[in-house]
């Protein structure tokens, strides 16, 4: 059983992470040191963390559906993608260290952060026509390698699907929201994985979620609310956030 102010914290910390995830992704990056900070061992915490993280996505899903902000049509037709990828990415873990990547992601982190900030108008209008086949041809497997890549590592997941679908030609909050319907199917991809391994906490979870799932509404009603230079702004917050993280995270590795 939870004591009461560690469920506090876990709904505090399940909503402050449902409300950033929401809108840019990144949300893991409270969801899962908060549930480290609970008492759960690694690979629990984060299989618990995508059971919260798979409520609040599709909260905020389903929220950017009924204000009409994601092409619908387009995003199920990426879903299983993403869906398989991730279920690769969890059982690799198995089998590689994270830390393999982090200099990978750190550069991937940077040049879209450098990237977005240079091109000012990048994002503030949508000119999405379609998927066409060139397009199709690197976007489809882009899709099942970031879902792969949420069940591997995870952090900045968001970031990469908001990124990509700005290459596509959406605004910011259509790509927020197109990004979200395939982070859900990442997550519980994931979650499945995790389950079936044993590495799920489901009371801690349920309560985790809790919070998500109120913070995931809140995000993404606020997001649709403020529209585009709003989510852009967050976005370059939370993936220089994830630089840094990462950059730790490394240094780390380094060092001991």
């Amino acid at each position: 059983m939870t004591g009461l102010w560690t469920t506090l914290f876990l709904l505090t910390s399940g909503f402050t992470s449902g409300f950033i995830d929401a809108v840019v992704g990144g949300g893991g990056l409270i969801s899962t040191p908060a549930l480290l900070a609970a008492g759960l061992p690694p690979q629990i915490a984060l299989g618990t963390n995508k059971l919260a993280s798979s409520a609040g996505s599709l909260t905020s899903s389903l929220t950017f559906i009924r204000s009409g902000k994601i092409d619908l049509k387009l995003t199920l037709k990426l879903f299983p993608l993403s869906f398989c990828g991730a279920v690769f990415g969890v059982m690799l873990v198995h089998f590689l260290s994270p830390a393999l990547l982090r200099p990978l992601i750190l550069f991937l982190l940077c040049a879209v952060t450098v990237y977005t900030l240079v091109n000012k108008q990048w994002g503030a209008a949508s000119t999405y026509t379609g998927l066409t086949r060139k397009k199709a041809a690197g976007f489809l497997p882009l899709t099942f390698i970031i879902g792969f890549y949420d069940g591997f590592l995870g952090a900045g997941t968001g970031s990469f699907l908001i990124f990509s679908f700005l290459m596509l030609g959406f605004d910011f909050l259509y790509a927020a929201g197109n990004a979200k319907v395939l982070n859900f199917g990442s997550n519980i991809a994931a979650l499945i994985t995790f389950a079936i391994l044993g590495y799920v906490d489901l009371m801690i979870g349920i309560i985790m979620a809790a919070g998500l799932l109120t913070g995931s509404w809140c995000g993404a009603k606020f997001a649709i609310k403020k529209g585009s230079s709003y989510v852009k702004v967050l976005f370059i917050m939370i993936t220089v956030t994830l630089i840094g993280k990462n950059i730790f995270d490394y240094l780390s590795t380094l060092f001991h």
